[in-house]
């Protein structure tokens, strides 16, 4: 019998994910129109969930004010606030008291993915595994921890930092794992547990399975470059989430004013109440967000503006991301990840490229940078 309930992992700062993470939890950075956490508790409803317990450390109070009770996603959501981090494994000792005695999922709350979780269970069940791991294939190996598996796609071992002659498989593990209540016999307690690094090791022969999801999207949303190819796929439908049933009406929002000549995009949003000012490009992959203004002749590209920011006339935004109420002035011009903070205010003819971060609040005079 599938699993209804999901143990969910969002206890990270999202350091690399700064400045957008410096004063907002990564779950509920705005991804597209929605907090990044909505995708993930969207796709878990859509296969039978019907209980989260999510386990959180950091601004744990700014995720329970914007996710809520979990009723938007036709959920029962329970929060599980960690007074101390202690890993993937220590965590579940938090969630212990509110799972029932079945099977359930754990989850990685990093991730933007349309894995076939049904899948995932009935493959645990019918191999009658205590662990069944998602995982996905990767283009370059090298750069992750592989995971080996025999033909019955039980687990034969791990493979940390392979060397190219070392690599005979190119799968790894993608942060979702059906698992048995007989797993907590593995936990040490009261301790930082990995376990991915210590207890999975133990159940390797001893009913550890893998399931492979080929042809579905993965991807950790953990850097710059990965939110704004994570958005981009998004609004091309290369995922599938929610935001194509919005898209299907549209890429602008019917409270959106659209200045003449301004053209934009299928693959993009302007979003509820945003201002696009005359002979504005808004191109694929890019994002208004609600009640941003665009100036007149600005161009983006793959870019995302927040909502409330405004952008002046003769701007040229590329690869990069204007944080809420943020103000850029006339001629400024981002690329190549560079990220503007929530409230940050810069000035006429700044260049900000190669990954270039302004923090929230702060203020750049005119031509203060050309980076």
């Amino acid at each position: 019998m599938p699993s209804t309930q999901a143990v969910i992992l969002v206890g990270g700062k999202g350091t690399r994910l700064r400045p957008l993470t410096s004063n907002r939890p990564k779950p509920i950075v705005p991804l597209v129109d929605r907090p990044f956490m909505a995708y993930m508790l969207e796709w878990v409803a859509s296969h039978g969930i019907t209980d989260v317990i999510m386990c959180c450390g950091f601004l744990a109070d700014a995720m329970v004010e914007e996710i809520g009770d979990g009723r938007r996603y036709g959920l029962n959501i329970t929060w599980v606030v960690e007074p101390s981090p202690r890993g993937t494994a220590g965590a579940l000792w938090y969630a212990q008291p509110h799972l029932r005695d079945e099977r359930f999922l754990m989850l990685n709350g990093d991730v933007l993915t349309d894995m076939d979780l049904t899948a995932q269970m009935v493959a645990h069940e019918q191999t009658g595994a205590v662990g069944t791991l998602a995982l996905v294939p990767v283009e370059d190996p090298t750069a992750y921890g592989l995971v080996r598996l025999h033909p019955d796609d039980s687990v034969r071992g791990f493979l940390e930092k392979p060397t190219p002659e070392q690599i005979d498989t190119d799968l790894i593990s993608a942060g979702a794992y059906v698992l048995e209540p007989s797993v907590f016999d593995l936990i040490p307690k009261d301790r930082l547990v990995s376990i991915e690094r210590e207890v999975w090791p133990k159940l390797v022969g001893n009913g550890l399975y893998g399931c492979v999801h080929r042809g579905r999207y993965w991807m950790d949303i953990g850097t710059p470059q990965r939110y704004l190819e994570g958005t981009q796929d998004i609004l091309s439908w290369r995922v599938r989430t929610k935001v194509a049933e919005r898209l299907r009406d549209g890429p602008v929002d019917p409270s959106a004013v659209i200045g003449e000549g301004s053209v934009v995009d299928r693959a993009a949003l302007v979003d509820r109440d945003a201002r696009i000012g005359p002979r504005v490009t808004v191109g694929t992959g890019s994002v208004v967000g609600p009640g941003a203004v665009i100036s007149e002749n600005v161009i983006l590209e793959n870019a995302v503006v927040l909502a409330g920011a405004k952008v002046g006339k003769d701007s040229r935004l590329r690869d990069c991301v204007v944080g809420v109420d943020a103000v850029l002035g006339t001629g400024v011009i981002m690329s190549d990840a560079a990220m503007v903070g929530d409230g940050a205010q810069v000035g006429d003819g700044n260049v900000l490229s190669h990954g270039m971060r302004v923090g929230p609040g702060a203020t750049l005079a005119p031509g203060a940078v050309w980076f």
